[in-house]
């Protein structure tokens, strides 16, 4: 069995390289692993940094389109039967993998999700931060009528045959709020599982913004209220050049 790792990746040059090492050496070590990074228009050096890699898949958007627009970019190079969404920052740690796919390989479920706030090990941090995320999920978990604990957790694990017949939408990381809503409507099996978390502050770099929860509120009422599996439309406006793999 093949694992397909896509990583999503925005002016990351400090911590690329050590995520790329890391992803390739983590466990299960009996299971091939298929890396697709799609950068989404660095210009910190993350970019020239991916051209010289040859070990892997590596996909470049001309401009910055956001996480979700890079998820459905990679998704469409995935050849494994298991796919795994990767940040590539170092707050989540490829160590977890085997926990994070063991229900899928036991053939218990469709989709894992990784959740923070269950025992694993983590970086305490911002108090506010984990306060949204609790409501974001209350909220989410209202209308999908799932009982997650952390649905915006960017550590997320699907069946590829499964998560091929979604149709995302959001660019940016409204792709939380709608994937979670999306296999909820779909029927999939879901679970969740205890993983560590390394949350990083943003002088070294963090993303996501109070902005970033106003729009995951929207995005919550609009992928469980206001569409159907009918009426989804799959979005793909970028421009990409691939750099094969070279295996």
């Amino acid at each position: 069995m093949k694992i397909s790792i896509v990583i999503p990746v925005f002016n990351e040059a400090k911590t690329i390289g050590d995520v790329l090492s890391s992803v390739a050496n983590a466990p299960p070590v009996d299971l091939k692993k298929e890396i697709i990074v799609v950068d989404d228009g660095s210009t910190d050096g993350t970019r020239e940094f991916l051209q010289k890699q040859h070990d892997l898949i590596v996909i470049f958007h001309n401009e910055n389109a956001g996480k979700g627009a890079a998820i459905r970019t990679g998704l469409k190079y995935v050849t494994g039967e298991i796919v795994i969404i990767q940040d590539a920052d170092l707050e989540y740690s490829p160590r977890d993998y085997p926990v994070l796919v063991g229900p899928i390989l036991q053939d218990n479920a469709d989709v894992v999700y990784g959740s923070r706030f269950i025992g694993g090990v983590h970086r305490v941090l911002f108090f506010w931060h984990s306060v949204g995320n609790r409501v974001l999920t209350l909220l989410s978990n209202m209308f999908s009528d799932l009982n997650l604990t952390d649905m915006e957790t960017g550590y997320k694990a699907f069946r590829a045959d499964i998560f091929k017949t979604i149709r995302l939408e959001s660019d940016r990381f409204g792709f939380e709020p709608e994937i979670t809503a999306k296999v909820a409507r779909h029927g999939c099996r879901v679970y969740e599982v205890p993983i560590s978390y390394r949350g990083r502050d943003y002088a070294a770099g963090k993303k996501i913004t109070w902005r970033d929860g106003i729009a995951a509120l929207w995005h919550i009422m609009r992928y469980n209220l206001l569409s159907s599996v009918k009426d989804e439309k799959a979005v793909s406006h970028t421009v990409v050049v691939l750099q094969p793999s070279r295996h």
